[in-house]
């Protein structure tokens, strides 16, 4: 999975920038399900941090009670959750997606997701898994590629054409599989006749043999606040029967989350 880089590695030319609570957040952001756990020396190394900052900062999260220390390892704490449900608790959207969610998923019998972007990466708010089609496992909190997501290019169709750009030509552009695009130009053509159709099919880019369809959730100005799609093997359907059976009730279930949007 793809991580944010480090905050403080983004010093903005502001006079009011925190740099103190950027490198903060730059080591709670190291945290993860590849590395669950850190050292302190692992902490100043991944963040790059020297050693005397990277204790300050572990110290203190400690002291705050958002990481727990045994012995040489440091990892975060139950109490980390606040902040994310901070954050999902101003998005009445989400709530509202779950059970219709999960009403979509068992009547469909496929997994059904809804996510926000953060930069150049998909993070997961709400998933129902039907059947394991993806070779990592997936939950709330979990990021992806945007670029090569049908939730992530979605969304990416309704910021304007020169962020679009900004961001594709900050990213590296890899190559998961032989169907991934990895022409820019291509990338973002893919992108804006996808914003006109109002969604986006991604069909073996990311992982072989996964198949997803994605709509966006449009707040009243008609912005995307995130966007829900569902995902299936490309052996059990097609191209078309997803723009026929699917598309129409992930519609059904954008709209009805739209009016939740402030």
């Amino acid at each position: 999975m793809s991580q944010a880089p480090p905050p403080h590695k983004s010093n903005p030319d502001d006079k009011e920038f925190m740099t103190t609570l950027a490198k903060g957040l730059a080591v709670l952001g190291a945290f993860g399900r590849q590395r669950p756990t850190m050292t302190l020396s692992e902490a100043a190394e991944i963040t790059d941090l020297s050693r005397a900052t990277a204790r300050r900062v572990l110290r203190t999260l400690t002291l705050l009670g958002y990481v727990e220390q045994d012995g040489r390892t440091f990892s975060l704490s139950p109490q980390i959750l606040d902040l994310g449900f901070a954050y999902l608790a101003t998005q009445s959207w989400i709530d509202r997606a779950l059970p219709l969610m999960r009403e979509l998923s068992e009547r469909l019998g496929e997994s059904c997701s809804a996510a926000i972007l953060q930069g150049n990466d998909i993070v997961y708010v709400a998933r129902v898994p039907a059947r394991r089609i993806m070779s990592a496992a997936l939950s709330v909190g979990s990021r992806l590629p945007a670029l090569h997501t049908a939730l992530g290019r979605i969304m990416f169709g309704y910021l304007d054409e020169a962020e679009i750009w900004r961001r594709l030509r900050a990213q590296r552009i890899e190559a998961y599989t032989p169907q991934t695009i990895t022409d820019l130009q291509a990338l973002f053509d893919r992108i804006r006749a996808d914003r006109a159709q109002r969604f986006s099919i991604v069909d073996e880019e990311l992982e072989r043999g996964l198949r997803a369809l994605a709509v966006p959730v449009l707040d009243r100005s008609g912005q995307a606040v995130g966007a829900i799609n569902l995902s299936t093997h490309s052996t059990r359907t097609t191209r078309n029967e997803m723009r026929e059976r699917f598309l129409p009730e992930l519609n059904r279930i954008a709209e009805q989350l739209a009016a939740m949007t402030v």
